[in-house]
């Protein structure tokens, strides 16, 4: 027997409607699961950190702790930060048992958000549309082979003329040379699509720098980042059910506790 928690990690923010954004999405999906001790926290930049997070769970009787990384793809945070943090906090609390999931990762529902917030432009898609999909970036291979998958998928699904991938830091090619590239094609819709989860400081150097690129031969046209979405909350249940199966279900289920 043990009573489990739920430990949500988001990225964090310097800029406070990125924390309040996140903070919103958790809560809502918090509703949905049926676990009594359920704690947000943050890798960098916000409070609470991770430690204070594990210690919050602890101190309302957790004995099971299901971290879960609220972060869209596997990078170095969710491969070596995050365990980290969970190595140290074994050591420090033994009698503690704790799971740790997985990233949002390549998932068939994120292709379809990223075509709602293409679409939420409400701007006609030319023929020869194509698609900048821009990524935060990472010196990790795999979140570049990851991005290009999604680009591949978008590309397959809503059959743009082209779909091209981007880095903000830390990656080629970068958002200045991915701007480049697609003036460069000559096609004259030119769908910017930032794969962030929440705004921040990353999506307001977009705008900066999007700001009168547009031509009259050609038009770039600023996405949302994919924010609160059902599509996402589905994906975060995903998550946490492979953590701790049949101890979370849906509250109209209400088939069991989250004690086991």
């Amino acid at each position: 027997m043990g009573v489990q928690a739920i430990l949500y990690i988001c990225h964090g923010s310097r800029v406070k409607e990125g924390i309040i954004q996140a903070t919103g999405f958790i809560n809502k999906a918090k509703k949905k699961m049926d676990c009594p001790i359920q704690e947000i926290c943050f890798l960098e930049l916000a409070e609470p950190t991770i430690e204070e997070g594990i210690k919050r769970c602890i101190h309302q009787g957790a004995t099971k702790i299901a971290v879960v990384p609220i972060l869209l793809l596997t990078a170095t945070h969710a491969k070596e930060d995050i365990p980290g943090e969970i190595e140290k906090a074994m050591n420090k609390y033994p009698d503690v048992q704790f799971s740790y999931g997985r990233p949002f990762g390549v998932h068939s529902k994120i292709i379809d958000v990223l075509m709602e917030r293409v679409k939420s432009q409400k701007a006609k898609i030319d023929d020869d549309a194509m698609v900048l999909l821009v990524g935060r970036g990472s010196s990790d291979p795999d979140v570049r082979r990851d991005l290009n998958k999604i680009a591949n998928a978008l590309y397959g699904k809503f059959h743009f003329q082209k779909v091209e991938t981007c880095f903000l830091a830390a990656a080629e090619p970068t958002f200045e040379q991915g701007l480049k590239r697609a003036q460069e094609t000559g096609h004259r819709q030119v769908f910017v699509l930032p794969y962030l989860l929440f705004t921040g400081i990353l999506m307001k150097s977009i705008e900066k720098k999007l700001k009168k690129l547009s031509t009259p031969e050609q038009e770039f046209i600023l996405c949302d980042y994919l924010g609160y979405h059902p599509h996402l909350q589905e994906v975060l249940y995903e998550r946490v059910r492979e953590l701790v199966q049949d101890a979370v279900t849906e509250n109209d289920t209400r088939e069991a506790l989250c004690v086991i």
